[in-house]
């Protein structure tokens, strides 16, 4: 694998933020075990943002037909794909480290599962396809339906935004750090799909 290689990169950048995670700030109520609920927390927003720029790139590659915005936007949809999917066992690991206890009937925790199947699906469906505007059209769906199922998701256990409502600033910058590492390992992983795509 060339040093120059984007999936290389990704690696590295899951490794690092690996090892970051575990110099994370202690919780006042949660302790050491709030590093589990940052790295998920990253993990999430991350998938959240990807699916959003492949449904706003497919958009734009449908009005201008740009050739290159269709790349992406196929690319960005995966890579969002792969962090909501990997977003899952993270958060089962925080409800038990935390909680003690997973609590599958959380109404956010469904939500996740169905679009994680949903999104799978569509996925292999658009690669069987291979239609740019097709799979635009796609991930502008999408995109569109998760944001509005999570908008409408009624909060049990789930905090809306708990490290964002924090008064420690310390954790809200690392948090912060946390999730830009895990958005240059997506856009890591996105360049490399588009670069497969390409050769």
């Amino acid at each position: 694998m060339s040093p120059k290689s984007p999936l290389l990169w990704f690696f590295v950048l899951v490794l690092l933020i690996s090892v970051v995670t575990l110099f994370g700030p202690p919780e006042q109520s949660l302790g050491p075990n709030v590093r589990v609920v940052y790295l998920h927390g990253a993990w999430v927003w991350t998938a959240l943002i990807g699916i959003l720029a492949a449904g706003v790139s497919g958009m734009l590659a449908l009005l201008t037909r740009n050739q290159a915005l269709h790349g992406w936007s196929a690319a960005l949809g995966r890579t969002g794909l792969f962090f909501w999917l990997t977003y899952l066992p993270l958060s089962l690991w925080a409800m038990q480290s935390n909680w003690n206890g997973l609590f599958l009937a959380e109404p956010r925790w469904r939500v996740a599962i169905v679009f994680a199947l949903g999104g799978l699906g569509l996925q292999i469906f658009l690669a069987i396809m291979r239609d740019l505007n097709l799979t635009a059209l796609g991930n502008m769906i999408f995109a569109s339906g998760l944001m509005v199922a999570l908008s409408r998701t009624e909060q049990v256990m789930h905090p809306a935004s708990p490290i964002l409502e924090s008064d420690a600033v310390r954790i809200q910058v690392f948090f912060a750090g946390l999730t830009l590492l895990a958005l240059l390992a997506a856009w890591q992983m996105t360049r490399w799909l588009v670069q497969r795509e390409r050769a």
